[in-house]
This record gives C-alpha cells, sequence and structure tokens, in this order.
C-alpha cells in the first residue's frame, strides 16, 4: 500500500507501537474510560466496524497484522467517527504475551484465525495450550472468550484445548454477537459453509 493511503497521525486510529517490552497503557488511547474488548485478527475489519458502531458503551481494541488491512479499516472507523475503536498493528501471538496488561479485558474476539492446515504446521495456530493461560491473564473475572471458524478440524481443537484448560467453563454466543458477520464469512455461508462458533467464560478472579 502506498503511504499517501495513510491517515495523517492526527487522524488515525491506529497506535504506533514503540517498545517491543513496555506493556501498552489501553485505557489511555480512549476518551473515556468503559468495558474493553480485544479483537485478534480482525482482517477486513467487517465485523469491526458493525460491532464498535453497535457498541458505543465498549471501548474496542482491533489488532491485524497486515497494513493494507488494518489501514482500510482506519479510514472506514475514522470516516464514520468512532471514538472507542483503537487499532495495534503487530502479531497476535507476541502482543499477548508480551504487550497487554492484565485484567483489563471484557471479552476477547478471536474470528476466523489462520487454520495452518498442513499438520506440520499445526504448532502455529495461535489457539493452542498455550492460548487459555494468556487470555486468562488479561481478563477480568467472568471475562469470555470468543471462537469462530469454519475449518472444522481447528474448531474440534479449540474446544479441546479450552476444555482442558483450568479457569474456564463453557457460555454461550449471543445472538447479538452472531449476527454481526465479516464479508468472508458472509461469502462462504452462502456457499453453505457454516460457521462454528464457541465461548468460555473465565471462573476464577
Amino acid at each position: 500500500m502506498s503511504r499517501k493511503k495513510l491517515l495523517p497521525p492526527d487522524k488515525s486510529l491506529l497506535y504506533p507501537i514503540t517498545s517491543a517490552i513496555e506493556p501498552i497503557d489501553l485505557v489511555k488511547l480512549f476518551p473515556v474510560e468503559q468495558p474493553m474488548e480485544l479483537e485478534l485478527g480482525c482482517g477486513d475489519g467487517s465485523f469491526t466496524l458493525e460491532y464498535a458502531l453497535a457498541h458505543p458503551d465498549r471501548n474496542i481494541v482491533a489488532l491485524e497484522r497486515l497494513l493494507g488491512r488494518i489501514s482500510k479499516l482506519d479510514r472506514k472507523a475514522h470516516r464514520a467517527g468512532l471514538k472507542n475503536l483503537r487499532l495495534l498493528r503487530a502479531e497476535a501471538a507476541y502482543v499477548l504475551e508480551y504487550l497487554l496488561p492484565s485484567g483489563l479485558l471484557d471479552a476477547i474476539h478471536v474470528y476466523f484465525p489462520d487454520p495452518w492446515p498442513k499438520k506440520r504446521h499445526h504448532k502455529n495456530r495461535l489457539i493452542s495450550d498455550k492460548f487459555p493461560p494468556l487470555a486468562e491473564h488479561l481478563l477480568r473475572e467472568s471475562g469470555i472468550v470468543y471462537l469462530r471458524t469454519d475449518n472444522t478440524e481447528y474448531f474440534e481443537q479449540m474446544l479441546e484445548v479450552f476444555n482442558a484448560a483450568e479457569g474456564y467453563e463453557t457460555a454461550e454466543t449471543p445472538e447479538s454477537i452472531k449476527r454481526v458477520v465479516t464479508d468472508f464469512e458472509q461469502e462462504f455461508n452462502e456457499q453453505g459453509i457454516p460457521t462454528c462458533y464457541a465461548a468460555f467464560r473465565k471462573t476464577r478472579g
């Protein structure tokens, strides 16, 4: 993407990560302190934008590695005048482990993460045995992890990982969240490919 398509810093919702070790003070990114949620791998931003517009009473942090995708979302969110959305460009696994403060999030959304379908690449999947304790550290008491994928084999792994993890119980994904879909999700749903949903609530304080 050419630089001329990037918003100037005073208009951009993209927070520049300047340290590889200092946790980001997420509260200071927003003009109003209110419940906070994190979306990992926001992709084209279609869920992110609609969800943030529908929930002005929640602060949303959306993370995406690809510059083109997050820059497009940045422009759309700026045009929509969103005050409750901030964007991070980085690798999700690294940010989870090193750059976020503990006990701050009310929800973590992980929708259609890269399934790494080849068996030898499964070690690269975001939702692995390492994920539940990292998420638990970041969530408030009773915070929820929402998962969504079209890959049934990966979905089974997600269920196995969280069912084996301590500190969680199964929860329901509200219909209000299910109704907010990505453009990509809508396309393959129309082709008859279903979406698999799961949610897990933190049970420890």
